[in-house]
């Protein structure tokens, strides 16, 4: 979604309906891969969350046809040490993500705003280790020191956990094998496609596992540089509809 379908402007491709109808024509299946949760996305495309399958929490929520089809959680005593050691860090903020919504502590105008953008259905509680929910992922946001502070502090967690960071200011925790490649992999044995039949597109380093999971994958021309190398093709920028005027030429062949 953020830098890869969306605008800067968190718009959607001009195109993207007919695009989207074309696909279907063609009985091409849609998949939304985000860090986002499902709430988010399934309100971004209320019009058409009946013919699209969402993968939400990178990974971690998979949802089609309002039937759920994947949930992995991270056990109550993990999240209750997560949320106790990221507190410790200064200047990082909390998103618990459950299952039924996300949980914030911090009400700070700033974080507040920012959080609101991937997470509509949030609840604002005095302590999140007493969250009842099944938590999905712990997503912690940091505006000035993600990459000094914050991550290096968490990033040795990664033996246990699985460690991503989704853009320079957020970095998700999700339990250990969950991440956008590994719910590709169990979408295509759900419907019988295989990688050659498979387009893939991203532009963070929460995408890199998709990268190995698709014959065509397409890393936008605003991508880190790590998913430039480990994609096969480049689309154009995400403010330039990267996304959809790769599927036409893809389609158009």
């Amino acid at each position: 979604m953020d830098g890869t379908l969306l605008s800067s402007n968190k718009q959607l491709p001009r195109d993207f309906l007919a695009v989207f109808n074309r696909l279907k024509a063609e009985g091409i299946q849609f998949v939304v891969a985000s860090g986002r949760q499902y709430y988010t996305l399934e309100d971004e495309f209320k019009h058409l969350n009946h013919n699209i399958v969402f993968v939400a929490e990178n990974g971690g929520f998979i949802k089609w046809s309002g039937g759920e089809m994947v949930t992995r959680s991270v056990k109550p005593k993990d999240a209750s040490g997560l949320i106790n050691r990221i507190r410790a860090i200064e200047g990082a903020n909390i998103v618990l993500c459950g299952k039924d919504g996300a949980y914030v502590e911090d009400t700070s105008k700033d974080f507040v705003s920012e959080m609101s953008k991937y997470y509509v259905r949030h609840k604002i509680v005095e302590d999140l280790t007493f969250v009842q929910d099944d938590i999905l992922k712990i997503a912690v946001n940091d505006f000035s020191n993600m990459e000094s502070s914050t991550y290096p502090q968490l990033k040795e967690l990664s033996n246990d956990f699985q460690i991503s960071t989704s853009s320079p200011i957020w970095l998700d925790i999700m339990p250990k094998g969950t991440n956008k490649g590994n719910a590709i992999k169990f979408l295509q044995e759900k419907f019988g496609v295989s990688k050659e039949q498979t387009v893939v597109f991203g532009d963070y380093l929460n995408d890199l596992e998709m990268m190995t999971e698709a014959k065509y994958s397409y890393a936008m021309a605003n991508a880190h540089s790590l998913v430039k190398e480990a994609a096969a093709f480049e689309a154009l920028s995400n403010d330039q509809e990267g996304v959809t005027k790769a599927i036409i030429a893809l389609l158009d062949e």
